[in-house]
């Protein structure tokens, strides 16, 4: 197959938005036939028909749709390409784009980011959306990194590498005045109290749910969230309590005034860093990333002091 022709592929691509050759021809004030050559090009090129006769006019095929969409991501990255070359000619420093999962807790987004914000000179730009649509744009090279509460799922068509950046186990916090009268033996008191919970969207929701199983708890659920920052922020006004992460213990309870009810060290919540290309060239990426790589060395080292290794026995990190 040779390279696509982008010319080739322009033509093809007004033809499709204006619904045929001749009107594709009349927009680009060319002659039919021009237009008509440079779209058989393409096919020749493609080994596929694109457009198929429908009455007295054209439509796509199966293959020229599929064509049509690529085309069209490819037309409005290059139409953005001079407004984004002209704001990073005019930034001083660096632009670190991140796009960040909405079902990521909010109070995390900046444990997580801390090692890159002290990159000199930086600007973040941060984007929040849905897990698929942050791995989308990851793949056009809209951002540089997708921070999220599970990696990318295998998938051929994109070339994505997951890094587990962090992993923090989950506490459950409560306002003052819903614990007043109750028994607040943890974690009993949660089959009596109301629950605010994240969503089924989240990765943690079914570790949650099955930990709340295992304790033989059936919660009163008022609440679900796929925000945490808004779950937190309900959960402070009164009506209910709920799971975050212990990362979140000091913001929680010192300087919102809830009450930490119990810790579920076995409910473990992790935080990646998904990116586009395996060699990471950022400077800031690499800060997020060497973090990580202490992390885990401290983790493993800490599990490797809790067994008594065979003599001469050999370790992997």
């Amino acid at each position: 197959m040779h390279p696509v022709n982008f010319r080739h592929l322009y033509y093809f691509w007004v033809a499709a938005k204006e619904g045929g050759i001749a009107r594709a021809a009349e927009r680009l004030d060319m002659a039919v036939q021009t237009v008509s050559t440079q779209v058989r090009e393409l096919e020749r090129s493609l080994g596929h028909a694109l457009f198929r006769s429908a009455g007295r006019g054209v439509e796509l095929t199966e293959a020229g749709a599929v064509a049509a969409r690529y085309a069209e991501q490819i037309f409005e990255l290059g139409e953005a390409l001079p407004a984004a070359v002209q704001e990073a000619a005019a930034a001083k420093g660096m632009r670190l784009a991140v796009g960040i999962s909405d079902s990521l807790p909010k109070l995390a987004v900046r444990q997580l980011l801390q090692p890159a914000v002290q990159t000199p000179e930086l600007r973040l730009v941060c984007y929040e959306d849905n897990f698929d649509d942050s791995l989308a744009e990851l793949a056009l090279h809209r951002l540089d990194v997708v921070l999220a509460d599970r990696p990318a799922p295998p998938n051929p068509n994109l070339r994505l590498f997951s890094h587990r950046l962090e992993k923090t186990s989950l506490a459950w916090y409560a306002p003052p005045a819903l614990l007043e009268g109750e028994n607040v033996e943890f974690p009993a008191c949660l089959g009596r109290l109301p629950v605010l919970m994240p969503t089924t969207r989240s990765a943690v929701r079914a570790r949650l749910d099955d930990w709340l199983a295992r304790h033989g708890i059936r919660p009163r659920i008022v609440g679900e969230f796929e925000d945490n920052a808004l779950l937190a922020t309900f959960g402070e006004s009164g009506l209910g309590v709920f799971p975050a992460p212990e990362w979140s213990s000091d913001e929680l309870t010192r300087r919102r005034g809830l009450t930490l009810l119990g810790r579920c060290p076995d409910v473990v919540e992790n935080f990646y860093a998904i990116l586009a290309d395996r060699k990471v060239e950022h400077p800031a990426i690499r800060k997020l990333l060497a973090r990580a790589d202490s992390a885990s060395a401290r983790s493993a080292g800490t599990a490797g002091a809790a067994q008594d290794p065979a003599p001469g026995a050999g370790g992997q990190a």
